[in-house]
């Protein structure tokens, strides 16, 4: 599954949109939409997007937890080196603090994701604060060539703005659209 950014320029034009994607087959859990006008999402019974989307909740809860494990190895590291606690310590102590380091990673990290925007979607929110609509369409295998000759057929308004290979990836990144190119994602 791959997720297509499409750029919508009114709230009008996205409902047409949404329209022509559930008939043709897509549903309405893998359209969301991302604006600033959430009472007219609401009000045209728009799927919004969610708080994984747009904040950076996961992306901040896997570095946690990456720096919580490399903290939990130099932590369990240097206390059987000095055998703090004893030399009688089991094993399975030392990889229950591993486990309680990257707990309390992503715990930490996940907290400080909630108050970032979203890293995939940084490239588009200055167009979303000024009142476009920024349209992510989750297109299962095969469906994304239907998606994108049905979108420029129809709505030639919506630029296709990236595509999102990884989109279960949260530290992926999401390079906007140059042109013909196609939208590569990096790590």
């Amino acid at each position: 599954m791959k997720c297509l950014y499409y750029l919508a320029p009114t709230l009008h034009h996205t409902h047409q949109i949404s329209d022509d994607l559930h008939d043709a087959g897509v549903n309405e859990w893998f359209m969301h939409v991302v604006s600033k006008d959430e009472a007219g999402l609401k009000r045209e019974k728009l799927h919004s997007s969610n708080y994984l989307e747009t904040l950076d909740l996961l992306r901040g809860g896997f570095i946690g937890a990456i720096i919580g494990f490399a903290g939990g190895l130099i932590g369990i590291g240097l206390l059987m080196y000095t055998q703090f606690f004893g030399p009688d310590i089991p094993v399975f102590i030392y990889l229950l603090l591993v486990v309680v380091a990257i707990l309390m990673g992503a715990w930490i990290g996940g907290l400080s994701g909630i108050g970032a925007k979203s890293q995939k979607l940084r490239h588009w929110q200055g167009e979303i604060d000024a009142g476009k609509y920024l349209i992510l369409i989750y297109a299962h295998k095969g469906q994304g060539e239907a998606i994108k000759s049905m979108m420029l057929s129809r709505h030639p308004e919506a630029q296709h703005v990236a595509t999102d290979r990884h989109f279960m990836n949260p530290l992926a990144v999401v390079r906007r659209k140059q042109n013909a190119q196609e939208t590569t994602v990096a790590f």
